[in-house]
């Protein structure tokens, strides 16, 4: 039986977690069962969308079948994510979902995967993301499982740690800024470190050898009061090490990061990032009259969108706003298109792939992509006829 403990910081069905996931699952024996816990979000009206698009997730990511349960006794695999930390801590305690958990980090037995909100539970004290930055209620912390006892750290676990989102406003540190963070850091009892996970970043302690590694695109922060440590990504170390850490004693607590792991460029790449380096790509494309560069960059970004689309932390509008991108760089491609077909002989080379796109769109049911780009064609001057044989295009 494994033992493994992943605590990732966000990004826990997204590209950018796949490798961690799919290493995680390797030490899995076949016909291995493997739960996920809605809790968190089991609150939320579109919860079974969540559910079926994690499921999906794992199944073609990382090829592992995943039941919905709140029964984890007996269970290789369990992951939970995203939704609101007290919501959960306060059903798992009346279901004895908290004391099973404990129970395998205490056993050292199985593959327990904590992402976001149920990584926030972690700790001997939890943040009431909701309650403070939804609610505005005062800063305080509730009571945590204190998953991490057992292995010897006496801390708190902080995800979403480089939270950027507030533009204008501190949004780091789970979203308490800095601070509500020092204010809440004096209140937790005397030796208490913070353990703060970047976004799309895991922290993962093999229980049986101890190992401790930090995986992702960012780090895992050590802070305590007048101190701060950063392991980035790559960095290889043990329980003792990070338990020195914790403890401030710095001398001697972890090894020098090793070299990052060799990991593929998609789970390099947020969605945010995608969608700004292809609306760049479109960009110079239109700029210098390349319509054929500009589809192509179009086409990126409709295959970003479907990798991020079973991401179960998208709803704040990342898989949104990528669909508006593309519905503009469609009409603009449209009226390239046809602009640049005036100034050419090469007007089939031109218009094919993007009738292709529109076939492509329809195929998938994005009827209402498709139709966006036929219109901007129209306008450019190009008539779209849809056959049994398939799009002819002719010049209105």
């Amino acid at each position: 039986m494994p033992g493994l403990l992943v605590l990732m910081g966000s990004g826990e069905t997204s590209p950018t977690m796949v490798e961690v996931h799919r290493a995680a699952a390797r030490t899995l024996r076949a016909g291995a069962r493997a739960v996920l816990l809605d809790t968190p979000y089991a609150f939320q009206e579109n919860c079974a969308d969540i559910s079926a698009r994690a499921r999906r997730y794992f199944a073609r990511s990382v090829g592992l079948e995943v039941e919905v349960s709140p029964a984890i006794t007996g269970a290789d695999w369990v992951f939970s994510g995203p939704g609101s930390p007290t919501y959960a801590l306060d059903r798992w305690a009346g279901s004895g979902v908290a004391g099973d958990l404990r129970a395998r980090v205490r056993a050292r037995s199985g593959v327990t995967v904590l992402a976001s909100a149920a990584a926030c539970t972690a700790g001997l004290a939890t943040v009431p993301v909701y309650e403070i930055y939804k609610v505005g209620a005062e800063p305080h912390w509730r009571e945590g499982l204190d998953l991490l006892e057992p292995l010897g750290l006496r801390a708190v676990l902080i995800p979403h740690f480089d939270n950027a989102e507030g533009g204008t406003h501190d949004t780091r540190f789970c979203y308490l800024g800095e601070r509500r963070l020092s204010r809440m850091e004096r209140e937790l009892p005397p030796g208490t470190a913070v353990l703060g996970i970047d976004e799309h970043t895991a922290l993962v302690i093999d229980l049986h050898s101890e190992e401790v590694r930090v995986a992702g695109r960012g780090g895992l922060t050590v802070r305590l009061p007048g101190s701060v440590t950063v392991l980035p990504a790559g960095t290889r170390t043990d329980l003792a090490g990070l338990r020195r850490l914790a403890e401030g004693k710095t001398a001697g607590a972890a090894p020098a990061p090793a070299a990052p792991e060799p990991r593929a460029v998609p789970a390099e790449v947020t969605l945010e990032e995608s969608i700004r380096s292809c609306e760049e790509a479109f960009n110079a494309a239109a700029a210098r009259h390349d319509p054929v560069a500009a589809a192509g960059a179009v086409l990126d970004l409709e295959a970003e969108m479907v990798k991020w689309a079973a991401d179960t932390e998208e709803d704040s509008g990342g898989v949104e706003q990528a669909r508006e991108l593309v519905r503009l760089l469609i009409a603009r491609l449209g009226e390239l298109a046809a602009a640049s077909g005036r100034r050419s002989e090469g007007l089939t080379a031109l218009l094919e792939p993007l009738l292709e796109l529109r076939a492509s769109l329809r195929e998938s049911g994005r009827y209402d992509v498709a139709d966006a780009l036929r219109a901007a064609l129209v306008r450019g001057g190009v008539a779209v006829e849809d056959t049994p044989e398939g799009s002819r295009w002719s010049l209105a």
